[in-house]
């Protein structure tokens, strides 16, 4: 039988309770524990996954993903937030009445992301993944024009990775870290190349 997830235990786990009772968002990532940090994380990451055109979202984005992996290397173990949106919070009656709706597509993302090969994300591996992940967020943050999806979608698919214990979504992040690397490198040395030759057409 086929392992299920982490995340809807942990939901459900969180969303339990009088449906009067409220729950901070503070309260929500110290409830997540070690996934905290990568599903903020990917939080941050997801608009970055499909073209916006929106200007500067991905450095808008990823400086906050730094600061929070900042956090994560001097050992603070939950992310550390602004009082004004730790102290955010919903009844979790609405919370309960989400997940009830959502339970279908979270069920189908744990059958596609569950914990497997777990050597991919275990002992020095899961360090170097953190570090690669860091590197990336670094390459999303820097204002290079057409350099963030694929940084993006290998945030996404480390912290999947993080969050699930999923050896697959570490490779497919490994990938896509591979070919960020490549492109931006790409980048930075045609790029200076077209704009001197933009100048030279209009000088």
């Amino acid at each position: 039988m086929r392992e299920r997830g982490t995340l809807l235990p942990a939901l459900e786990r969180l969303f339990e309770g009088p449906r009067n009772t409220r729950l901070t968002l503070d309260a929500f990532l110290a409830g997540l524990e070690g996934s905290s940090y990568a599903f903020i994380i990917a939080a941050l990451d997801l608009p970055n996954c499909v073209p916006t055109g929106i200007p500067l979202l991905s450095t808008i984005t990823g400086l906050p993903m730094l600061l929070f992996m900042a956090q994560a290397l001097l050992g603070r173990p939950t992310p550390s937030l602004p009082a004004f949106l730790g102290m955010r919070s919903l009844p979790r009656g609405k919370l309960q009445d989400f997940l009830a709706r959502t339970r279908p597509s979270i069920e189908r993302i744990e059958d596609a992301v569950h914990p497997r090969h777990g050597w991919w994300v275990t002992g020095a591996r899961r360090h170097l993944l953190r570090l690669a992940l860091g590197l990336m967020a670094v390459v999303l943050a820097a204002p290079i024009p057409l350099d963030n999806l694929l940084p993006a979608w290998s945030i996404l698919f480390f912290c999947l990775a993080l969050i699930e214990g999923d050896g697959v979504m570490a490779m497919l992040g490994w990938l896509f870290a591979l070919l960020s690397i490549v492109w931006t490198a790409f980048l930075l040395v045609v790029g200076p190349m077209v704009v001197v030759g933009v100048i030279k057409s209009v000088i």
